[in-house]
């Protein structure tokens, strides 16, 4: 079967393999990469046919690669982050590629050489990255956001990698072969920018109209295949054009569809791709300079690991969140597979070179979770010996911690949060991790601390042995169940309103201690549910009711297919005949100056005046003889008919002409009661 048969057997053996890391709490790439080791030319037993055409159909994986990268890229990623992910990161991948020349010209290798594995090792991997903070509950997070911005621009880094590189060992031929391939590099931007813009999107507007899936599937795939294919006929690197048509499709109304539609192809080339590069890895040679790749390992996690984390701290990252980035980036990316592969094709890297910085890179992805989890331990290690750091607040006055509300998120629901408890001169403080959301909440005058809310020290400068309520906001349930597990262990006796996404969310907040949970979903629900029994005409107060019951038994009532239980509905209709509203005297009615028992309101409306307020001052249970005022506020006892007849007896013009009593037979007015 030829190569029908290799694909063949590198689909199953990455399934079984897949199957073997996920289960070992590893990256699927590392399945994959150990399935194309066991089936490459130097491990003998079952091995693929033509390991060639293999690595030419992973050049498909690698542009489909680019092409999501290309799709995802976003500037409001890196918004929250964006002065160390656009100003740090170049100065990180700078550093590490002078370190890596440095190590590459201890080793003996020559100039172009060196700087290809500096390249290499400036790079970290999204994938093991993303795969090790989901594994450990940590998205969301001050530090996991600091890490995704980092990579974003790492990734982008590569493609002008991938134009500059290739032709540093041609320089002897002069400088113009290197401005030349920027040239042409810049000129297919240009182009893209301007034609590709107005053209894709408008192919992609009249393929989704045939509202025909495997079109647009086509249409998406043969566009980042095919401006890749062009890129490379115009010399120019295949996965750059790639890269590009997904850059263009991401400012199109249809980046997301495209994106959802060129996954599964994207991952199973993907696992060709990384197949081949463990076709690629000889265990022999592993065994044999196992010295040298521990060492160029042991240094490249050093160099990234100080790196990272200085840089976290220079931007002004503080407590573990430079300790979490340096143990969490000073790994070898799989992008850096793609460039070794580019470097090897140009000669710029022979097969032991190529042998030894794959391996240390795959030995560096497999020690990232459990040197990652040290982050923790380090830091308290850290804060036992060393002077803690000042938790930076703002607008923060000294009699505010006390009786206060902490409320940690300050997005749009903690924003608003703190303008109603503003509002209601409810002293409070916010804590956000968010840098830009930490300026406007700074600009507003919200008293704030920046930092981290899963941190002890930053949630120790919110004084919650001072405060009456702990309010979590934020989206992430690895945030809220961090920090639900920080103030019990702080507080136990403190109040907590927690956001949950779901009801097992729901339920494990409750058992970790929270006392009120939110879930935005069921609580949405909840607001139809009272806005429809309201426009039925059932009365405020009973309908109130009936939500404080539903949200005091966890939304038990809408989390399932019965929305409310048996009776409840009868006992809310029960109690439209009884419900307290409030009408204030008009001047010039009928009701100022006269008095309940002389106007007869009871048997002429049946409605009972049970309170009036007045000039602020409440009286309960008035006389029948009380001379009522126009502006007194009258608490009025009565249904539906009765609210109908009052107003029209009393509050109309034409009632100061009725003398007789109104009559209650007619329809029960829907919404009277509102």
């Amino acid at each position: 079967m030829g190569i029908a048969a290799d694909i063949v057997l590198v689909v199953v053996a990455g399934l079984i393999c897949g199957l073997v890391a996920r289960r070992l709490n590893q990256p699927l790439i590392m399945g994959y990469i150990f399935a194309g080791v066991l089936l490459g030319p130097f491990t003998g037993g079952v091995t693929v046919s033509s390991v060639h055409e293999i690595e030419m159909l992973a050049e498909i994986g690698v542009a489909l690669l680019l092409f999501g990268i290309g799709l995802e890229f976003s500037l409001s990623d890196l918004k929250p982050v964006r002065r160390i992910a656009l100003i740090g990161t170049p100065i990180q991948i700078v550093l590490i590629l002078a370190f890596g020349w440095c190590v590459g010209r201890w080793l003996g290798w020559d100039w172009q050489s060196s700087l290809w594995l500096g390249a290499l090792l400036s790079l970290s991997s999204t994938m093991v990255i993303l795969k090790t903070l989901e594994s450990q509950g940590l998205m969301g997070t001050l530090s996991s956001r600091v890490m995704i911005g980092m990579l974003i621009v790492q990734d982008l880094a590569v493609v002008p990698m991938l134009v500059v590189l290739p032709v540093l060992g041609q320089l002897e031929q002069g400088l113009s072969l290197l401005g030349w391939a920027v040239f042409k590099a810049v000129a297919f931007l240009v182009v893209m920018i301007v034609v590709g813009a107005r053209v894709i999107p408008w192919l992609m507007k009249r393929v989704a109209r045939t509202n025909s899936s495997e079109l647009f599937l086509v249409t998406t795939s043969g566009l980042a295949l095919g401006i890749g294919y062009g890129t490379w006929l115009f010399g120019l690197s295949f996965a750059f054009g790639a890269f590009v048509a997904g850059l263009v499709i991401s400012e199109s109304d249809y980046s997301h569809h495209a994106l959802s539609s060129i996954l599964p192809l994207r991952d199973l080339f993907g696992l060709l791709f990384f197949a081949s590069v463990g076709m690629l890895l000889d265990p022999r040679f592993l065994m044999q300079h196992w010295q040298a790749v521990l060492a160029l390992t042991a240094l490249t996690a050093l160099s990234k690991g100080v790196v990272c984390a200085g840089l976290s701290r220079l931007f002004g990252y503080v407590n573990i969140v430079p300790l979490a980035v340096g143990l969490g980036m000073f790994q070898v990316g799989e992008l850096s597979f793609l460039l070794a592969k580019v470097g090897r094709e140009a000669g710029a890297l022979n097969s032991d070179q190529y042998g030894l910085i794959l391996s240390a890179a795959i030995v560096s992805m497999l020690l990232t979770p459990p040197v990652s989890r040290l982050a923790g331990p380090l830091y308290r290690l850290q804060r036992r010996f060393f002077k803690r750091e000042a938790v930076h607040t703002v607008n923060l006055g000294g009699d505010v911690l006390q009786d206060h509300v902490i409320v940690v998120g300050g997005g749009r629901v903690g924003g608003f949060l703190a303008g109603v408890l503003a509002s209601a001169n409810v002293p409070y403080v916010v804590v956000e991790a968010g840098h830009r959301t930490f300026e406007a909440l700074e600009a507003r005058g919200v008293p704030v601390v920046y930092g981290d809310a899963t941190q002890r020290p930053v949630l120790e400068a919110a004084r919650p042995e001072a405060a009456r309520l702990l309010m979590i906001t934020v989206p992430s349930y690895a945030v809220v169940r961090q920090v639900l597990e920080l103030i019990r262990a702080m507080e136990p006796n403190l109040s907590v309103v927690a956001r949950a996404d779901g009801v097992e969310q729901m339920r494990s907040m409750r058992e970790m201690g929270a006392d009120q949970v939110v879930q935005p979903v069921l609580e949405t629900g909840l607001e139809f549910a009272r806005k429809a029994l309201r426009c039925l005409g059932l009365p405020p107060g009973a309908v109130q009711r009936f939500a404080d019951a539903v949200q005091g038994g966890g939304y038990a009532q809408l989390a399932h297919e019965d929305a409310l239980p048996d009776g409840s509905l009868h006992r809310l209709e029960a109690l439209r005949a009884v419900e307290v509203v409030w009408e204030a005297v008009p001047e010039g009615s009928p009701l100022d100056g006269g008095t309940a028992a002389e106007l007869a309101i009871r048997s002429r409306t049946g409605i009972s005046v049970v309170g009036v307020l007045r000039d602020g001052v409440m009286l309960a249970n008035p006389g029948a003889d009380m001379t009522l005022q126009a502006g007194d506020l009258l608490a009025l006892i009565g249904g539906p008919r009765e609210q109908r007849c009052f107003r029209e007896h009393f509050l109309t013009p034409e009632g100061k002409k009725a003398g007789e009593a109104c009559d209650r037979s007619g329809p029960d007015p829907e919404g009277s009661a509102a």
